[in-house]
């Protein structure tokens, strides 16, 4: 396996990601699109999920194909961006046919970022204002860190933030990762230089600052984030991708491979306070996938994701707690 040409989900072919965010408010959203219909399951593994249109990605469902998932900051409230990628979907005229009604799919799933220091006095949701924004604003190249659904994310120690990776195949096919990241856990070990996933780590993508040399790690339950607020404001939630031809059912399997990730980059993971959950999205553009293979570099995409999220946040004013880049310049 070796990193794909951008080291983003968007390697996968046919696929786009679009931001949106608004910095008095810290909180955003990230949709991904398709060029056409993909195939999509997902798995929950968190004790506090937040989702919109989940349920009809389970394999015995009806659907077979779903038009865009959703990523959202904001809670229950976060949920109204998928009625903005909905709209912007009506207005291309795609989405599932029924007679002469056409009904775009989207599903979504949200974290928990009311409580991080934005303002979010606001008069009238601005979530589906996102969500569109976020349409309309899909491309196959996007900024990570501190944008769309990562803008207001924390882990226990350090900001979260948006964060993407990918892997190609020895067959050509290609894996890639998109995850929001604010968990209850840490993402680095005590020190706040060494990263939980660094044994994945591809070059420097997260600074090479390599495997943390101490044992009996795992142990510290060290949160500035629960200092700074109560611990349930947390949830990682991430969509994993491949352009090789998997059924919903195999797709289930490998978001729930892919979970492993999220257990081998943060510590403690897929708490009662977590909404950890992943998507798996299939485009079908390429051979006939083996879900084992491909649920196993979903997993290293993942993991490296979250650590390439944390390490690219950025500063902003009024922010809870720091950047490692803030405490590793």
């Amino acid at each position: 396996m070796r990193v794909g040409p951008k080291n983003l989900i968007t390697d996968v072919p046919g696929l786009r990601v679009g931001n949106a965010q608004d910095d008095t408010l810290k909180s955003g959203t990230t949709v991904v699109l398709g060029d056409a219909p993909f195939t999509a399951s997902m798995h929950v593994m968190g004790g506090a999920p937040g989702t919109r249109e989940t349920d009809l990605l389970a394999p015995d469902k009806s659907v077979s194909a779903v038009d865009a998932l959703v990523l959202s900051g904001g809670s229950a409230f976060g949920l109204d961006a998928c009625s903005g990628v909905v709209a912007g979907l009506r207005a291309a005229g795609r989405g599932f046919q029924v007679g002469t009604a056409t009904i775009p799919l989207v599903p979504g799933a949200i974290l928990f970022d009311l409580l991080n220091g934005g303002q979010k006095d606001w008069d009238q949701n601005p979530y589906a204002a996102l969500g569109r924004q976020a349409y309309d604003a899909a491309t196959t190249a996007f900024d990570i860190g501190t944008v769309g659904a990562g803008t207001g994310a924390m882990s226990a120690m350090l900001k979260g933030g948006l964060g993407s990776a990918s892997l190609e195949l020895p067959d050509g096919t290609m894996v890639g990762a998109l995850v929001a990241v604010n968990p209850v856990g840490a993402v680095t070990t005590p020190g706040d230089l060494h990263f939980y996933a660094a044994p994945f780590e591809q070059g420097r993508e997260f600074g090479g600052a390599g495997v943390d040399p101490a044992s009996g790690l795992g142990l510290s339950t060290e949160s500035r984030k629960t200092k700074a607020m109560s611990p349930r404001e947390s949830t990682t939630i991430a969509i994993v991708a491949t352009n090789a031809a998997l059924t919903k059912a195999e797709c289930h399997r490998v978001s729930i491979a892919a979970h492993d990730g999220i257990a081998r980059a943060i510590v403690p993971a897929h708490t009662p306070h977590d909404g950890d959950l992943v998507f798996a999205l299939s485009t079908g553009s390429g051979p006939v996938g083996d879900p084992m293979l491909i649920g196993h570099a979903a997993s290293l995409c993942l993991a490296r994701a979250i650590a390439r999220g944390v390490y690219a946040a950025t500063p902003a004013p009024d922010d809870l707690i720091p950047c490692w880049s803030s405490l590793n310049a």
